[in-house]
């Protein structure tokens, strides 16, 4: 199991402002690599289908809301922070603002971790994100994703030179 180079210093919770700013860089990630996932799918469901058959579903509106193209799209999110939080522990926004997901004890999370995190990430945030703002409440500044996940966010230092090497 890999471990983190700060796993022995004592690390701050990350704050309400780092998590959100860094969830703002990754939405950036996420529509594109969602959109493209969404026109991977198009293209697969036509070559399925039949281009006139395509065709006639748009024009109907039945491809709105179409449940598989949901959970492509959740299975991509899973893959996306899933990758990210088992090998370093953040995502590329993260990396941005100094912070990242562990385990209490300081480990990289696993992928059951990752699964519960993005699936209460969605539930926190259809609910007007009460589930982040538990951050607020939270004697311990934990998100409801934290909590049901067993995981912490944490803030870590900025890299030295002399660290990268």
């Amino acid at each position: 199991m890999r471990e983190f180079k700060e796993k022995n210093l004592e690390l701050s919770k990350a704050s309400l402002t780092r998590r959100l700013a860094a969830m703002f860089y990754d939405s950036l990630l996420n529509i594109a690599l969602l959109m493209v996932m969404t026109g991977i799918y198009m293209m697969i469901s036509k070559r399925v289908v039949g281009t006139e058959a395509y065709k006639q579903m748009n024009e109907s509106g039945s491809t709105i809301g179409d449940p598989l193209l949901s959970v492509v799209l959740l299975s991509t999110l899973v893959l996306f922070y899933g990758y990210f939080w088992t090998r370093t522990g953040q995502t590329l926004g993260m990396q941005v603002w100094h912070i990242r997901v562990q385990t209490k004890d300081g480990q990289p999370i696993t992928w059951r971790q990752a699964f519960t995190r993005v699936l209460s990430a969605v539930i926190s945030a259809s609910v007007f994100g009460l589930g982040y703002l538990w951050v607020l409440v939270d004697k311990n500044g934990r998100s409801l994703q934290c909590i049901l996940s067993n995981t912490e966010i944490v803030r870590i230092p900025k890299r030295t030179k002399t660290d990268a090497t």
